[in-house]
């Protein structure tokens, strides 16, 4: 008799949905909690902070209307000055003492790739990383769901655009890191496709020193047109140090260059700055969505950009995501629902049936004016 109260405890259990959400972690009947680690502090710092900003609004407009399914998204957020030790001991912080129950809007190549087997193995969610290099997403497959193109599909529409106007002559500028060097073999390839090869290849410091050697490098090659992958000051400084020794070339960032920092720092001779951009025009008018973004950012004081609103968008994605998986949420629910998900926001499409990693092959290019606003 004992055995049978027993079972049927057991069995009462199996479908009360407090005792299911408690054993998940990071769940409970009013709020999901997301983990967050990524760069925080000084430049770098400074647009991971506005990418964070930007999935606030969608957050804070997802409780003013009762939450998901009654929940509200939380999101507890580390920095790790992109260093890659610093990042796998977060990850282990927010997996353990914070208990989170996934990953939203992780940044970095480096850092990723060194977290890749703890992530594995703890089977959490991660969703809408920024600035992860396609070797490092790959490591993630299964467990990483990503929304802004891959480098490599930039990379090939940057070259199909140059080489469609007559441009063969080409050269790239990277950071010296390891996103930047894989940069640089993915235009490699890119070029290869078309039959041509780069005129030079520099790779820039983070700190900037090598700026002019770099720029007297690019000179002697001679290019028609340079395409950067580089982070904060570095592409104006670039520009700078060529045109002072009468280099000036087309310039082409890949989405990483700040067109609003590169127009500070470059000023005028910034003009004609184009940037290949990963999510849609920001400031659209016959878009709705855009158009409510553009409305919270005001409301929030948040500069309306790229940045916010790829933070935006990729928040409408995981609270898109939560809702299809329901009210008894559990880490395999959500997986399952990432795995099927198709959407469209904001004239972007996102299909994860493709390959399970990356939704989004939405690539388009914006000119940049002296003033740092974008035109198409």
């Amino acid at each position: 008799m004992q055995r049978r109260q027993f079972a049927a405890a057991l069995g009462a259990a199996a479908f009360a949905p407090g005792l299911l959400r408690a054993a998940e972690p990071g769940v409970g009947d009013a709020e999901v909690v997301f983990g967050h680690t990524g760069i925080l502090n000084g430049p770098l710092g400074g647009q991971i902070k506005i990418m964070l900003a930007g999935a606030e609004l969608a957050f804070a407009e997802s409780r003013a209307q009762g939450g998901v399914h009654g929940r509200r998204v939380r999101i507890v957020s580390l920095d790790d000055e992109l260093k890659p030790e610093r990042a796998v001991a977060n990850y282990e912080k927010l997996l353990g003492a914070e208990g989170v129950f996934g990953f939203f809007g992780c940044v970095g190549s480096a850092t990723t790739a060194a977290a890749a087997p703890l992530l594995q193995k703890a089977g959490a969610p991660w969703v809408a990383g920024y600035a992860v290099a396609d070797s490092a997403r790959d490591k993630l497959k299964g467990t990483g769901f990503f929304v802004r193109a891959t480098s490599g599909r930039e990379a090939q529409s940057l070259v199909q655009h140059l080489t469609t106007v007559g441009v063969t002559k080409i050269a790239v500028a990277m950071l010296d890191n390891p996103g930047g060097k894989e940069a640089a073999a993915l235009v490699e390839t890119a070029l290869s496709a078309q039959k041509l090869q780069a005129t030079a290849a520099v790779f820039l410091k983070g700190d900037g020193s090598n700026v002019k050697e770099a720029a007297d490098a690019l000179a002697k090659s001679a290019p028609q047109a340079v395409i950067m992958y580089l982070g904060g000051a570095l592409p104006g400084e670039l520009m700078k140090a060529g045109w002072a020794q009468g280099f000036s070339p087309m310039y082409y960032g890949m989405s990483i260059v700040a067109g609003e920092v590169t127009a500070k720092v470059a000023g005028e001779k910034a003009r004609g700055l184009a940037i290949s951009q990963v999510m849609p025009y920001p400031w659209s008018e016959s878009d709705p969505t855009t158009r409510e973004y553009r409305r919270l950012a005001e409301a929030a004081k948040v500069p309306v950009g790229y940045y916010s609103f790829e933070g935006y968008l990729n928040a409408l994605v995981l609270l898109e995501a939560l809702r299809r998986s329901g009210r008894e949420l559990t880490r395999g629910r959500l997986f399952g629902t990432l795995r099927q998900l198709k959407m469209r926001s904001a004239g972007m499409d996102l299909d994860y049936t493709l390959n399970g990693l990356t939704g989004s092959r939405f690539v388009e290019l914006v000119q940049v004016t002296h003033d740092g606003r974008f035109v198409r």
